[in-house]
């Protein structure tokens, strides 16, 4: 990602449409010769960045400072360069191109990611975990099951990326306006060379199409949709991140953790969150990028105008390098998750009592117990086992109701009632089924393009 976005890249680009420009119109007629197209692909790799510094900082214009540094590499093709263009030509393509890339570089790394949480939720269907709303024990879930609510998320952004690539079309060569007058006038009123010199530069940079309508420049809701994807794997990342996080806290499951690694310079016991909670700022910022491509797009006057530039130039690379930064931490942490089973348990059981009164509720109306006051009853028993929990006691409250003679002929139901998996529901099933139906098909289109896993390091 950092090579997509680097002026390596950005400026060998601008020398690839120029010359992808000058052979399309040499194939249509125009003056440009086989001898100025050779000497600008010879020229073409080796950027004197140096010239084109300084005729930039002379002439304040970064595209006629390269098309001039380009020129005295190529003096008898530097007067073709840019025929009939406008610095959109190759400012705007090439932020298509690298956009394209960049998602084409982000997607598979979101498969691999939904491929490796999977494997985690198939893993743990099985395994009971308290469920949480509002941050306070509810009923249970299973590990894996919660895991596929990452998933579920991931999937919407990989959907969300397909389309976000699927809007990136080529501006391809519209001149000064949108209007093409100036390549129309070159073919001498011939509009159907026109748009063959668009199909075709657009062919040989990669596009199967471009856009049919623009101003000066591409549409910058394209920038927005781009952003907008991106964006949505931030809050995914989030989500995830903030639920390790708490997750951490309980010692349920944890975060990749090194046997060297340090917690704290002053507590040297602690173990912090920290790739989760890197997780959770990075994705924090991309999502503060969002916002800033709508107000550009909306704040674009008539053809175009220049207050977008330099806004741009900072958006859209830091936004694709941070989303492909949190792809990477998001996986190494998914990959390295410690589940701490007994803990789990143990935190299941110390609440099962109080989930499994509804239960208990119901055994007692089937054995002829008025089902209000049982209902009264358990209450009761429920408040004083969690004053007990208050006061550093066990959680008493199956002792309680089995000491009622209330429920003397629900004994038997209510000693049965803490089995942890017949509180799970569905839980299982679903887990199967959703592996099946929505997550396996949407890495069957992307088999062919998740690769092995990268080992860089992000630093930031």
């Amino acid at each position: 990602m950092l090579y997509i976005f680097s002026n390596e890249n950005k400026f060998r680009t601008w020398r690839k449409l120029w010359i992808a420009l000058a052979e399309v119109q040499h194939e249509l007629g125009l003056p440009v010769t086989k001898s100025q197209i050779s000497q600008l692909k010879k020229c073409a790799d080796n950027i004197n960045f140096e010239v084109a510094e300084k005729f930039e900082k002379e002439l304040r214009h970064d595209v006629m400072a390269h098309i001039k540094a380009f020129a005295q590499q190529c003096p008898d093709a530097g007067k073709i360069i840019h025929l009939g263009a406008t610095s959109a030509y190759v400012g705007d393509n090439t932020d298509l191109i690298q956009m394209r890339d960049g998602l084409n570089l982000l997607l598979p790394k979101l498969a691999g990611l939904i491929a490796v949480l999977s494997e985690f939720a198939r893993k743990y269907k099985s395994m009971p975990t308290l469920a949480y709303t509002h941050l306070q024990p509810a009923q249970l879930t299973t590990v894996g099951k919660r895991a596929c609510l990452w998933i579920q998320d991931l999937l919407t952004d990989l959907r969300g990326l397909e389309y976000a690539l699927s809007e990136i079309r080529f501006l391809g060569v519209k001149g000064a306006t949108g209007t093409q007058a100036s390549f129309l006038e070159l073919f001498k009123g011939d509009s159907k060379k026109v748009q063959e010199l668009d199909s075709i530069v657009a062919g040989k940079m990669g596009f199967k199409n471009s856009l049919i309508i623009s101003g000066q420049t591409y549409p910058r809701k394209i920038d927005c949709a781009a952003l907008n994807a991106l964006a949505s794997i931030a809050v995914s990342a989030s989500k995830f991140g903030n639920d390790i996080r708490l997750l951490q806290a309980f010692r349920e499951i944890e975060e990749p953790f090194e046997s060297s690694q340090v917690g704290s310079s002053a507590m040297a016991y602690k173990r912090n969150p920290m790739r989760s909670e890197r997780l959770c700022s990075l994705s924090r910022f991309l999502m503060s990028l969002q916002a800033n491509t709508g107000a550009t797009a909306g704040a674009q006057w008539f053809e175009r105008t220049l207050d977008d530039s330099a806004n741009r130039r900072l958006v859209i690379p830091q936004a694709f390098l941070c989303c492909d930064a949190i792809l990477m931490l998001y996986s190494n942490i998914a990959k390295g998750l410690s589940v701490n089973e007994e803990i789990i348990r143990k935190r299941v059981m110390e609440e099962l009592p109080f989930i499994a009164t509804e239960n208990i509720l119901m055994a007692a109306a089937e054995s002829g117990v008025d089902r209000q006051a049982a209902h009264e009853r358990i209450r009761v028993h429920s408040m004083a086992a969690a004053a007990n929990i208050k006061d550093g006691g066990a959680n008493d409250l199956m002792k309680r109701l089995k000491g009622d003679k209330l429920f003397a002929k629900a004994k038997t139901r209510i000693g049965k009632a803490l089995e942890p998996r017949n509180f799970t529901g569905c839980a299982e099933e679903q887990v199967d089924e959703f592996v099946k139906s929505e997550v396996k098909p949407a890495l069957k289109e992307m088999a062919d393009r998740i690769g092995k896993p990268q080992t860089c390091e992000v630093k930031v």
